[in-house]
């Protein structure tokens, strides 16, 4: 697929699958920005994506979660690249223990991580998309912005509220010519884990590159079919 000219702006683009996405849009040849709240991070994907010659590639460390940070990244993108024509809104956070153990500072970062992000980045960058009448936007809510799971309680909560975002703004702005995926992944074997502490067999989980050639698939579909919803599970955890 040949993307030279187009642009495509990635949320969470340090590591794991929003890292992955950049690097597969980049060999597609669009002009990348990528944003997340590490520095070192960006920075390393930035000279690594230069280094496989795509120069056109814009480092916007800020976050997401607030909104002045978060209509300075669109700002900067449409500046240097005119426009952005694919949002892939991979930032996420996860904490997965009993409910009794929950607290307000893990719900709220949650939220600020999972819907805020999004809800800030949306505002910015919709209407550009709106003038142009040519949009894609990828979320993840993951399995559990479909499907429910113990000591997943406030986690369920932000994912299922990004679902239902996402899916009042594919009604608001199809007119637009605006199309939304959310992708509903299970079990990806990404650095979320590495502090989860709840048992899991990581052997099993889908690969962080079988994530992102899925998003990337979704959001580069032509033609008059949109691919709405995405339910990817490991073979050994497949939800029907």
């Amino acid at each position: 697929m040949d993307l030279e000219g187009k642009t495509c702006l990635v949320i969470g683009a340090g590591r794991g699958i929003g890292r992955r996405v950049a690097e597969l849009f980049s060999k597609a040849g669009a002009n990348i920005v990528i944003s997340s709240r590490t520095e070192s991070d960006l920075l390393e994907l930035e000279y690594q994506l230069n280094s496989e010659g795509n120069s056109n590639v814009l480092v916007a460390v800020a976050d997401a979660a607030n909104e002045g940070d978060a209509r300075q990244i669109v700002s900067r993108a449409a500046e240097r690249f005119g426009s952005v024509d694919y949002l892939i809104h991979a930032a996420g956070l996860g904490v997965l223990k009993p409910f009794s153990e929950l607290n307000n500072s893990d719900l709220d970062a949650m939220l600020n991580a999972n819907v805020r992000s999004a809800f800030n980045i949306f505002q910015a960058v919709l209407p550009l998309m709106s003038e142009r009448k040519f949009g894609r936007v990828v979320a993840f809510p993951g399995i559990l912005g479909k499907a429910p799971m113990m000591q997943a309680s406030g986690y369920c909560a932000a994912k299922y509220a990004l679902t239902g975002m996402v899916k009042c703004l594919a009604q608001e702005y199809k007119r637009f010519g605006i199309r939304f995926s959310l992708m509903h992944l299970g079990g990806v074997d990404s650095s979320f884990w590495d502090d989860i502490t709840m048992r899991v067999d990581r052997t099993k989980m889908l690969s962080v590159d079988a994530a992102a050639q899925a998003a990337f698939f979704a959001a580069t579909q032509e033609g008059e079919g949109v691919m709405a919803e995405v339910v990817l599970m490991p073979e050994s955890h497949q939800l029907v």
